[in-house]
């Protein structure tokens, strides 16, 4: 299984369990970049609280991108929860860089964005986030099954 770790200019960490299975493609994009230290020092851009905090625009205005990446909803179980994370795009498969946390249950936002993965440590850290907060240094690592998500 995938997981991977955005750490916060702050010294805070939050944990990620992907979902390798349902969303290769996305997962497997959102590793390359991290694990090249494109998403390190790059901001939370957009905060609404009550719904979602997004990153990793190489602008920082929301509107940057890299290759885009097809959208992988068709048999994606997993829905827009608290702490789940997603895709951003600007239309299908227009995605590419920029992701979401989401801060509470969004059904309209499921079978339109890809989620690729859930929050399962540090949620009350992207509570805390504030428009303009860094990543510092975001990775994503393969770990045996079995062994603790944290």
């Amino acid at each position: 299984m995938k997981m991977g770790s955005i750490t916060l200019e702050n010294g805070k960490r939050i944990v990620i369990a992907f979902f390798d299975q349902e969303a290769p493609g996305t997962v497997a994009n959102f590793e390359k970049l991290a694990n090249r230290g494109f998403y390190d020092g790059l901001a939370f851009q957009r905060v609404v609280r009550g719904f979602v905090v997004q990153g990793g625009c190489p602008d920082g205005n929301g509107r940057g991108g890299t290759d885009k990446i097809p959208c992988e909803t068709a048999g994606n179980p997993h829905k827009h929860v608290r702490g789940a994370v997603s895709m951003a795009h600007f239309g299908p498969n227009s995605g590419s860089c920029q992701f979401f946390i989401c801060y509470d249950r969004f059904d309209y936002l499921d079978g339109w964005h890809t989620v690729f993965g859930e929050v399962v440590s540090g949620m009350e850290h992207v509570d805390a986030l504030k428009r303009g907060d860094k990543m510092k240094e975001v990775k994503v690592w393969d770990q045996p099954l079995g062994q603790d998500k944290k």
